[in-house]
């Protein structure tokens, strides 16, 4: 049975208007509107047109779920773990069907521009702060308050063990902005088809949850649209924080900042046929799909006070990132209606003061980063919480994405 063939029976097994009510109660009302961005403004300029959240992974998903169903799992995840390297190659042993998929998905795209990746890595280089703050605790909180991906992310195998999880997911950006990601000695491309397969996974196994079942409708999870909602609430959301906080950003630093998430999405599996050609474009795309399936929930709600833990402890006993803190930060970095979906709660101390000394941090930082060794200064900070970060994460062991063959155990 082919892979589309299966989603229609998954979904005509909980039946299709079930399905569509479990999305309506997750999000508002306005989140079922019919799909309406032209592909003419993604990056292949033409498409189908067909909306998204019907689109999965035609190539991945019947590939892995074969591998579930032959058993095959626990070998292939214990082969993957000694491919690390953009240049290396694959590990003898896996099974061929698979072997003939990530040669092919680990390339690069026709359209991919080395010289914009390259400017990507200068611009992580010199703002490389603020994409930490965007990320860590904007995105991060940002993605506990989107119903489905927190109810995703609960369910599945690795919510029982959100450290593990939180650390792969860290890995994955971490790998994006290295500053040698796309090149051979780099570790993007791996870790990026690694985690498709682990996506196509858990589009087979999380229908199967009873936990998802009364939760997401049964439906099955993470299809294009969804993967799309994640890209906006982190180089979508990440660019337009940095115009807020007025942070300097020229036309060329832009570009490749976008093309750096470009590249990325169709690493992940998105058609090229959704992927914004422009920030227009995107910012139009993501006020399609980001914006009005976001909302509270009590899985997203107990997801946000374990990452804020984890965060807290990762500072360490008496760290300047102490809880009250990190909630403050939390706050003004997402903003308050995310905060208040996921309950962060106020500090009156630490709020206005993160309000007011934040604009001068940016003010001082930019005066400051022109000056000789400033720059490189900076980075070697940034990447040193960056490190730290995955030390504690991983517990100082390696991270290694591989393909769950389980959901949450009960």
């Amino acid at each position: 049975m082919d892979g589309l063939s299966r989603r229609k029976m998954l979904i005509a097994g909980g039946g299709a208007l079930g399905a569509l009510a479990s999305l309506g109660a997750a999000a508002p009302a306005r989140a079922l509107a019919a799909w309406t961005w032209g592909p003419s403004g993604s990056i292949a300029g033409s498409g189908t047109g067909a909306d998204p959240r019907w689109v999965w992974d035609a190539e991945a998903d019947p590939l892995v779920a074969s591998l579930l169903e032959r058993g095959e799992v626990a070998r292939v995840n214990e082969l993957l773990r000694t491919w690390n390297r953009n240049d290396q190659p694959l590990p003898a042993g896996l099974p061929e069907d698979l072997r003939a998929f990530i040669e092919q998905a680990r390339r690069l795209p026709s359209w991919a521009d080395r010289a914009k990746l390259d400017r990507a890595a200068d611009f992580t280089k010199a703002k490389g702060t603020y994409l930490l703050l965007g990320y860590g605790l904007g995105s991060g909180m940002m993605s506990t308050a989107i119903p489905g991906e927190a109810r995703a992310v609960y369910y599945s195998k690795g919510g029982a063990a959100m450290k593990d999880r939180v650390a792969k997911t860290t890995k994955l950006g971490v790998d994006l902005h290295e500053l040698n990601a796309y090149r051979p000695d780099g570790h993007i491309m791996v870790t990026a088809v690694k985690t498709r397969l682990v996506h196509a996974a858990v589009r087979h196994l999380l229908p199967q949850s009873p936990g998802w079942s009364s939760t997401g409708g049964g439906r099955i999870p993470i299809s294009q649209n969804e993967i799309l909602v994640t890209w906006h609430s982190l180089p979508t959301f990440v660019m337009r924080k940095l115009t807020e906080w007025r942070v300097p950003v020229s036309p060329a630093e832009s570009a490749a900042f976008l093309h750096l998430w470009q590249v990325n999405a169709h690493m992940l599996g998105v058609l090229d046929e959704y992927i914004p050609a422009s920030w227009e474009a995107a910012d139009a795309q993501s006020r399609q799909i980001l914006d009005p399936v976001m909302g509270p929930t009590r899985e997203g709600v107990e997801l946000a006070d374990t990452l804020l833990t984890m965060a807290s402890q990762a500072a360490g006993p008496g760290a300047p990132l102490a809880r009250p803190l990190l909630n403050a930060l939390t706050r003004y970095v997402a903003g308050d209606r995310v905060a208040d979906w996921v309950a962060v709660p106020h500090e009156p101390v630490w709020d206005p003061l993160i309000r007011f000394g934040f604009p001068q941090f940016v003010a001082l930082r930019e005066k400051l980063i022109p000056l000789p060794l400033i720059p490189p200064i900076a980075w070697t900070l940034d990447e040193a919480i960056r490190k730290l970060m995955m030390f504690y994460l991983s517990e100082g062991k390696p991270v290694n994405i591989d393909i769950p063959d389980t959901n949450r155990p009960a």
